[in-house]
């Protein structure tokens, strides 16, 4: 069975023994950690009798940590200590509860924390119960994934199978781990387009994070990415994630693949930065949409007030219901301020576009991406693209070390018609993107020309001054206030503002367009602030002009004949 795919259509129907004692949703609680147990299991199988034959060995020293100790003796960055394997589990099935949880605890530290965060113990008691652990210790022991059948490479293909698979069915929590893989490829092409010659170099290594990764989906295909261009380069993958079991299966998957599991980390970015004072060559993320950060809000509000730009929230704080910009501030504290620079690419929805008016948080932070020339592109994506929203959804790319013509200058790509429907729904998707529909999005990002579904514009056009417009306050007789210096008091109620583009003259655009309707105006510029927000809408708006008269008289003579013939065969 050397076919990954045969694999895990032969794991997926280990699932059926759960079948009426757990519901469909909880199949991977039991599926995922076995399939990680079994393939650790047959990776370490040549070299475990050497680790049990040197365990009397390290009895008389007195060595803390015997995990380096082992691990080099078992050839891997993990081992087993247990007497135990598969095949004496299957052996033993009268104490198999017991021997099972000794095994598990033989591993070193690294493996056996994948385990707990699956919270797998209550799993052995629950199977046990059931009369099902001897039945699916028996399947699994069954299954080959020794190094010699499945390379890490099919394994990690094997074990992001059954992942999709799991999540699939489980529609009500998938799009709480699982990014549409056409999402993600999409995403790393626009990341690694314009280094293709650097990625391509012999020996070549760089460096990917996600700081919320998930599962690893995205680190997972950006590496397939690598790998197809350059079998010879290496990327050295890095995350963070704060759900356990999603954090279990994103470790499990770098351990199966050969990664640097400790890469992993688990915890709160914000709060818990596994990964502080490292900086990355690429970043990939799906942060959750709209998630508030109320829990988190007095550390973050500490470190933006007393670091302000030695922090990562230098720029300025979003309201507390949405802390989507706050995950791109932490990933660009993580971009390399070298001559080759960082590139990230994450999906936000519409909000981080435009909400907030000038002076506001979101207004701020964006303000501080643009004028920097940090904004690369936005890409607009179709609807009903992910599983657990059928809302608008946008890729911003964002570059500190942007190519010379791109520099000063954002692209906008309308990518929304660019998607085919599904045959069948999978929660909220209902759409997907093809291979053909991402080589050509990848392709408009690429050639860098306006067209139909681009547009280029300079940075200053996002930006803009908000004025406020005063009137003066009036007596009953209609005579203006004054104060003490015979200035015209403002009337608060008739206060007004307007957005001056950057690159108009505020006193111009005031002349046109404000005094001609109010004479008795005037400007507060002690009030001006200025704002920065993307109407992704407004860029590619086509005017779609009304129907002839005619034509919408000649439906209703139409719909009136074919209703009186109704009301007609009704009566009679």
């Amino acid at each position: 069975m050397n076919n990954f795919r045969q694999t895990a259509n032969f794991i997926w129907e280990i699932a059926d023994l759960l079948r009426g004692d757990y519901k469909q949703s909880d199949y991977g609680k039991v599926i995922l950690p076995f399939t990680v147990l079994r393939r650790l299991d047959c990776v370490l199988s040549p070299t475990k009798q050497k680790v049990l034959d040197y365990l009397p060995r390290l009895e008389s020293t007195k060595v803390q940590n015997v995990d380096p100790i082992l691990n080099k003796v078992a050839k891997h960055n993990f081992h087993n200590r247990s007497k135990y394997d598969f095949e004496l589990l299957v052996a033993d099935a009268d104490h198999l509860a017991a021997n099972l949880r000794n095994y598990i605890n033989g591993f070193s530290g690294n493996a056996r924390e994948i385990i707990e965060y699956f919270d797998f113990d209550k799993q052995i008691d629950r199977l046990e119960k059931a009369n099902l652990l001897y039945l699916v210790v028996k399947r699994f022991e069954e299954v080959d994934m020794h190094p010699d059948v499945m390379s890490n490479v099919e394994a990690g293909y094997l074990f992001e199978e059954l992942i999709r698979k799991f999540s699939e069915i489980s529609n009500e929590t998938a799009g709480e781990h699982f990014t549409p893989r056409e999402v993600i490829r999409l995403m790393v092409n626009l990341l690694f387009i314009t280094d293709k010659d650097v990625l391509t170099q012999a020996g070549i290594v760089k460096t990917l994070y996600d700081p919320a990764g998930g599962t690893g989906g995205m680190l997972t295909v950006a590496d397939e990415y690598v790998r197809e261009l350059n079998p010879d380069s290496r990327l050295e993958l890095f995350g963070q994630e704060i759900n356990p079991e999603s954090y279990a299966i994103f470790k499990a998957d770098m351990l199966i693949k050969g990664q640097n599991a400790s890469n992993v980390k688990y915890g709160n970015s914000f709060t818990e930065d596994g990964l502080e004072g490292h900086t990355f060559d690429y970043m990939l993320s799906n942060p959750p949409f709209g998630v508030s950060w109320k829990k988190v809000q007095k550390q973050i509000k500490k470190e933006h007030e007393d670091l302000g730009f030695a922090g990562r929230f230098g720029a300025g704080l979003p309201r507390v219901s949405d802390g989507s910009l706050l995950f791109l501030q932490h990933m660009m504290s993580k971009m390399k301020e070298t001559e080759q620079g960082s590139r990230l690419a994450i999906v936000f929805n519409g909000s981080p576009l435009f909400t907030g008016s000038a002076g506001s948080g979101e207004s701020e932070i964006r303000r501080w991406v643009i004028e920097n020339d940090r904004l690369e592109a936005i890409i607009a994506l179709p609807d009903q693209l992910f599983y657990n929203t059928g809302i608008s959804t946008y890729i911003w790319v964002v570059d500190n070390n942007k190519r010379p013509e791109r520099k000063g200058k954002v692209q906008l790509i309308n990518a929304v018609g660019m998607f085919k429907k599904m045959s069948k729904s999978l929660g909220n998707k209902r759409n997907e993107i093809s291979e053909e529909q991402i080589a050509e999005i990848t392709r408009i990002y690429g050639d860098f020309e306006e067209g139909k579904y681009c547009k280029i514009f300079d940075n200053e056009d996002f930006g803009y001054s908000r004025i406020t417009v005063e009137r003066p306050e009036r007596d009953e007789n209609g005579e203006i206030i004054t104060n003490r210096k015979g200035e015209p008091k403002p009337d608060s109620s008739l206060r007004d503002y307007e957005n001056v583009p950057l690159k108009e003259d505020i006193e111009a655009y005031f002349e046109r367009e404000v005094l001609p309707h109010v004479p008795d105006a005037w400007i507060d510029f002690d009030k001006t602030k200025v704002g920065y927000e993307v109407n992704f809408t407004r860029y590619f708006y086509e005017y779609t002009p009304l129907r002839p008269t005619s034509e919408i008289r000649k439906d209703i003579e139409e719909l009136r004949a074919a209703m009186q013939g109704i009301t007609e065969k009704a009566v009679n």
